[in-house]
């Protein structure tokens, strides 16, 4: 989840190795002929998976346009198993996604420039802004005019997008291309399917882990000014939002290897809807009862909890934080909190996607790559109980509610190619290349934008002949692996309009940052405003709907 090209923050982007090298290079793969020669490669390969995790090798630079065109051609097999060489000969696609942090569309383009080469399709592509997407999106869904044939798309979208028809059934022989029973459980069905059709080609699996400089931590000056400032428990990585606020706090104009020392970074600026789910990793553990599944809403009546004790907290908790912060981190959205501030050397705390795990060994841009671990979300000393209006102290010890924050991308095909039987196998073969089981796993190695998501992508041994650091590694694949799979995950609801919700949700929160308003009248006039939009989406059927999304 990263910034378009053309944002303020583009100069952040993974550097290019070698640009002249790269253009060069992709000269080279504009032939079928010369990426023939990599399919020669591949096929002389005992171990393709391994062959395509050392381009270009963890710690060897940056991944170029080359590598995403070589990457692409290696793992064309299952392409050309089901399509005839120059069988889309004239057929025309266009493809709308993400071009954050000139990666998503970017690497699409990369990996399927060998799929034009070989199957003739040529595809056309609409690059949006992560601030950009949803409002687009949205405009195509409420007036029916959809403009493009594939799109990149998250899950918590399908109840706009496949409940009103716009979406292509996936046929028998993608499922089977792609292995679809290779997804983590928290991925497979309901997720990517509507009414019981399946629709996605995911690429991608989310969670929102907690990302910590491990220098920060193990830190001899910082541990003694710890006690010498009448702390009891000893220095180390927070386990709790309480802890984490106190670190952040702390650290408040204190020195490490000689700059300035912050804790927690917040992300108060709006995302087109994105940011919020940085509000909800504040917000899960004190949300997020182990004895009920709903979190957002009450599941019976759609009324919005969003006001509630455990809500306001974690709001109240980000104002409290700012002033320890750095300056301006009013204006910092996610993109900067991740790689301008943390990828950067500012601060010691993050939430973020995988993202960051990724960047921080195999991108030139990043300086943290050897002090960062990480782990689940904190969790909470107590946990709110919207049932008896209480907060509970649990016997188990800290509550964990680890944010499986939208559920990943994926790609779909639009309804709309259904007519024509070329196009209508063109797209799927599209989008059965991108989701690939062996190209998924560079994607989640390399800067991508996607994450863990397939049970195949938990090999350690994989990742360490990469060139990832085992230790590392652990880290950062258990994080994800343990927030999937925990018991009281906080998962969000697939129904229709969320990104509604959730963009009202942020412009109201601006408002409450700047000071304008108290942390409780803004959160009352989010549920205010939520209440409305269900009530013109249809409340009963959002009810419907929501029970359903949290399998109750």
């Amino acid at each position: 989840m990263k910034q378009q090209g053309h944002d303020p923050h583009s100069e952040l982007r993974p550097n290019r190795r070698a640009v002249l090298m790269g253009a060069a290079s992709a000269a080279a793969l504009g032939t079928t002929g010369a990426l023939g020669t990599f399919s020669g490669l591949a096929l002389a390969q005992n171990n393709l998976r391994s062959h395509i995790s050392q381009i270009p090798g963890v710690g060897k630079g940056a991944p170029t346009d080359a590598d995403w065109q070589k990457v692409g051609e290696l793992c064309l097999g299952p392409t050309r198993a089901s399509v005839k060489e120059g069988e889309f000969k004239g057929v025309e696609l266009s493809f709308m996604g993400l071009n954050n942090q000139n990666l998503h569309n970017l690497l699409f383009r990369g990996f399927l420039k060998p799929w034009e080469a070989y199957t003739g399709a040529k595809i056309s592509w609409i690059d949006l802004a992560q601030a950009d997407y949803n409002p687009r999106l949205q405009q195509a869904i409420a007036t029916g005019t959809v403009d493009f044939d594939i799109l990149e798309m998250g899950a918590p979208f399908e109840g706009d997008v496949c409940g009103k028809g716009l979406a292509s059934e996936m046929p028998d022989w993608v499922k089977k291309q792609i292995d679809i029973d290779d997804y983590v459980d928290y991925l497979k069905p309901p997720v990517g399917t509507w009414n019981g059709k399946t629709y996605r080609v995911t690429i991608d699996g989310d969670c929102h882990n907690f990302n910590y400089r491990t220098d920060y931590f193990s830190d001899p000056a910082l541990a003694k000014a710890w006690k010498d400032a009448g702390n009891q428990s000893e220095w180390g990585v927070p386990k709790t939002w309480q802890q984490v606020q106190a670190v952040t706090k702390f650290l408040k104009g204190k020195k490490i290897k000689g700059q300035n020392a912050f804790g927690y970074l917040d992300a108060p600026k709006p995302w087109g809807g994105f940011g919020f789910y940085f509000l909800a990793s504040r917000a899960s553990a004190y949300a997020k009862h182990p004895d009920d599944k709903a979190w957002l809403f009450d599941v019976d009546t759609m009324k919005p909890r969003i006001n509630n004790p455990a809500w306001v907290r974690a709001i109240q908790d980000i104002i409290d934080a700012l002033p320890s912060e750095p300056a301006d981190q009013l204006n910092a959205d996610p993109n900067t909190t991740g790689f301008q501030q943390f990828l950067a050397g500012i601060g010691s705390m993050i939430p973020w996607w995988g993202d960051i795990g990724q960047v921080a060994k195999a991108s030139d841009t990043s300086v943290v790559g050897d002090v960062v671990s990480f782990d689940i979300l904190p969790g909470s000393d107590d946990v709110y109980n919207s049932k008896t209006g209480k907060w509970d102290k649990l016997a188990s010890g800290p509550n964990h509610a680890p944010n499986c924050a939208y559920l990943g991308w994926g790609i779909y095909v639009m309804a709309r190619v259904a007519s024509d039987e070329r196009k209508y196998k063109a797209a799927w073969s599209a989008a059965a290349h991108l989701g690939g089981k062996d190209l998924s796993l560079w994607t989640v190695m390399y800067p991508s934008g996607f994450q863990a998501h397939r049970t195949s992508h938990f090999d350690f041994d994989e990742w360490v002949a990469a060139g990832y650091d085992r230790k590392y590694i652990t880290s950062y694949l258990n994080s994800q692996r343990t927030s999937y799979n925990h018991p009281n995950r906080a998962v969000e609801p697939r129904i229709p309009g969320i990104f509604q919700y959730y963009s009202i949700a942020e412009d109201e929160l601006t408002k409450i940052f700047a000071g304008k308003i108290d942390a409780q009248t803004g959160a009352n006039n989010i549920a205010a405003a939520w209440e409305k939009l269900t009530d013109q989406i249809g409340r009963e059927k959002q009810i419907a709907l929501y029970k359903a999304s949290l399998g109750v």
